[in-house]
């Protein structure tokens, strides 16, 4: 219903006090309606910054202010875009992070790691006599390389086993390979490929089904489901469980989850089920381990199970789960918090006005708050652990006390509910989780490597979005578990997991363990063609 407008007339004839008592209602309404206003304001920028901006959260706050935050993920297609193709050389082709002008034997070293075959280009007889008719000497050879590919070669590898009897009837067999599977065409090489293909390059089964068909190969996406998840719970959960126990040895163990689909996960219906992801702090660098663990549920009994007899630091987010584990009687690890999810909701808002509109906005000056603290904690990295300790004692807990005194007082500039404010409170709400890495050289200040440790799974589940049952989910945390870690210690995933793949069948019978020891991603017993190609 529409009100009517109080006339100049009436206005004069009103009291003193209903006068004041009247501005003083409609300042409080101003007030009201000018948050609300910069709150839709606010809500309108990010939203549009989301649909039509950049993903990342880089900014640029000052152009002398270290950026410590690059793009996440970028398709091929997005990098390219607007862009003329040009044709890479073969320096660029084998080790494209170096654009740096190609020094004299510089290709010799690019390839010096990879198979040679040396393909000669002579004159006959016939010619050299005719060119040289006085005689001639051979001078050194012209040299050039070129990088050749070789598609997928398939053979069919017969076994023919001799048997013998002897007079008394007895019968042996001549020794032979022991089965991966047994009744199966399948082979650690090819097993190996269909892993890789899926768990490192995120090439959904479908897809391998039609690339076999293309080399004449009748392999169904099933049958590849099958190999996977048999090899997965035969074999390789042995590995898995392995590197669980070195894990929970690690004095730091960032933690992350992310939902994913299960469409037979024995309830009704299409629900969310979760992938955990855990992995050893970048101090731990002779052993680097990474683990999924699949979870029906994103509850906290997913994290107390598979952390069970952890006694060191927890790096992880906001999530309640960590922080009530951490106050149960029988928990001994301490949570620290992750200050790149503390400046996310920041930069959001500053990316959405823009550079110059942030200028002396309150988001702006807790950006720049963290990013010093980044920037003078980064300083340290290089240094012993005590002396790290002290120097973030003296350096870095200054700048993070005043932060937080600052986030008090600032609190009440803001809309209560804008996202600078719920910004402002998470930090006020997570401060002694924020705090904890002070107490502690080897915490670092974000859980950075849990998310990037998770993004492969969430990059993978764009391709195949769900997961057909609980078995795949769990052969899938397995996988993903040995990919990652073999990524963290420079193997070469395809080789390594076909030396898993031969080496263990061979030991199915043994009660004794230790043998798994030997095949773990860090061990030095493995094979050098496991191990990543590295540069001279």
């Amino acid at each position: 219903m529409k009100k009517d407008k109080l006339t100049r007339e009436q206005l004069n004839s009103l009291d003193k006090d209903i006068l004041i008592t009247l501005l003083l209602g409609m300042q409080e309404q101003l007030v009201q309606q000018t948050a609300a206003i910069e709150k839709l304001t606010e809500q309108i920028t990010i939203m549009n910054s989301k649909t039509y901006g950049r993903k990342s959260e880089k900014i640029d706050i000052d152009a002398d202010q270290m950026n410590l935050f690059g793009e996440i993920f970028n398709e091929v297609e997005h990098l390219i875009s607007g862009q003329i193709s040009i044709e890479p050389t073969i320096d660029t082709v084998i080790v494209p992070e170096h654009k740096r002008r190609k020094r004299k034997g510089k290709q010799d070293e690019d390839l010096m790691n990879f198979d040679s075959k040396v393909i000669e280009h002579t004159l006959t007889d016939e010619e050299l006599s005719k060119h040289f008719p006085e005689g001639y000497s051979r001078l050194p050879d012209e040299v050039y390389k070129k990088l050749e590919l070789i598609p997928a070669v398939f053979e069919v590898h017969e076994h023919h086993i001799a048997v013998y009897k002897g007079k008394n009837g007895k019968i042996v067999k001549a020794e032979h390979p022991k089965e991966m599977l047994d009744g199966s065409i399948a082979t650690p090489s090819i097993v190996s490929a269909v892993i890789h293909s899926k768990y490192t390059n995120a090439v959904p089964l479908y897809r391998q089904e039609q690339e076999f068909a293309r080399n004449d190969v009748n392999i169904s996406r099933q049958t590849m489901a099958n190999w996977v998840i048999k090899t997965s719970e035969r074999y390789l959960s042995l590995v898995y469980d392995r590197m669980r126990e070195e894990l929970m040895k690690s004095p730091v163990i960032h933690a992350d989850e992310t939902p994913v689909m299960v469409t037979k996960d024995g309830r009704e219906g299409m629900h969310k089920n979760y992938m955990w992801v855990y992995r050893s702090g970048q101090m731990c660098k002779a052993r680097q381990a990474v683990l999924y663990d699949y979870q029906k549920t994103r509850k906290a009994d997913a994290p107390d199970e598979f952390l069970k007899g952890f006694g060191g630091k927890l790096v992880c987010d906001g999530y309640q789960v960590y922080h009530t584990l951490e106050n149960r009687d029988d928990t001994n690890f301490i949570v620290a918090g992750c200050w790149a999810h503390a400046r996310r909701p920041f930069a959001q808002v500053v990316k959405s006005l823009g550079a110059d509109k942030a200028i002396g906005t309150v988001a702006n000056e807790a950006l720049i708050q963290i990013q010093n603290i980044y920037h003078t904690d980064n300083q340290l990295l290089k240094l012993p652990p005590s002396e790290r300790k002290k120097r973030r004692k003296s350096l870095v807990k200054p700048l993070v006390d005043n932060f937080f005194d600052w986030c008090r007082q600032s609190i009440m500039r803001v809309p209560p509910s804008s996202e600078t404010a719920k910004g402002i409170n998470y930090c006020l709400n997570q401060e002694k989780y924020l705090s904890a890495f002070l107490t502690d050289p080897q915490i670092p200040l974000d859980n950075n490597l849990a998310e990037q440790a998770i993004r492969p799974f969430c990059v993978g589940k764009k391709n195949w979005k769900l997961i057909d049952t609980v078995h795949g989910a769990k052969a899938s945390a397995i996988l993903y578990s040995i990919v990652e870690t073999a990524k963290a210690n420079e193997l070469n995933i395809y080789q390594y997991f076909k030396y898993l793949l031969t080496e263990i069948p061979k030991h199915v019978e043994d009660t004794d363990l230790s043998f798994i020891d030997a095949l773990l991603p860090w061990s030095k017993e493995l094979p050098d063609d496991c191990r990543k190609k590295k540069r001279i």
